[in-house]
């Protein structure tokens, strides 16, 4: 055990900086923790990290401690109280969760393959959409009659008051400009 004792009994800002100076006040005050924590855990490996945590954490606020508030001894179980109901907090979440998940039914490998199938689908409809949204008003018109609708290009030309020739070239050329804008497994939806 080394010799070095705290300079004064409240200087407890050395911890932090000084390894001998923690060695003094670990020792001088473990048994105090060691009973704190074992009078609110049963579990004596989570008595054991808790107090590790509770020093942990006194050193790194060891620059918050006012010798005018009271003696050191008072401020580390103010510590070690906000590291236990930390502790609880994370404990009540994790339970919490543990609630919400329970009874539910973990998905096999084929009905996650199924979901993952459906994501992949709705990725591709959302490039899909892209592609038409950024297509002129009365070509996205004319797309949307004959591939959505299913009119025929001589009824939709009829609808927009077009001639069905230059309906079959602006569907051409959307058709075209969309297939350069998607990927290649995207453009066998719309083939």
């Amino acid at each position: 055990m080394s010799d070095v004792t705290l300079p004064d009994r409240r200087d407890v800002a050395s911890i932090a900086t000084d390894p001998d100076a923690f060695e003094v006040f670990y020792r001088e005050h473990l048994e105090t923790v060691r009973r704190f924590v074992a009078r609110r855990v049963a579990d004596p490996h989570l008595a054991a990290d808790l107090t590790a945590e509770i020093f942990l954490a006194a050193v790194d606020s060891a620059s918050s401690y006012r010798p005018e508030r009271g003696v050191p001894a008072a401020w580390l179980i103010g510590v070690a109280r906000h590291v236990v109901v930390s502790e609880f907090r994370r404990q009540s979440r994790d339970r919490a969760v543990a609630r919400r998940i329970s009874g539910r039914r973990l998905l096999d490998s084929d009905s996650l393959a199924r979901i993952e199938d459906r994501i992949d689908a709705e990725r591709q409809a959302r490039q899909l959409y892209g592609a038409l949204a950024a297509l002129p008003a009365r070509d996205r018109a004319l797309m949307e009659l004959v591939a959505l609708d299913g009119l025929s290009i001589t009824e939709a030309a009829a609808v927009l008051g077009v001639k069905p020739g230059t309906a079959r070239v602006r569907l051409h050329r959307s058709r075209a400009r969309i297939q350069t804008q998607l990927q290649p497994s995207v453009q066998e939806v719309i083939s």
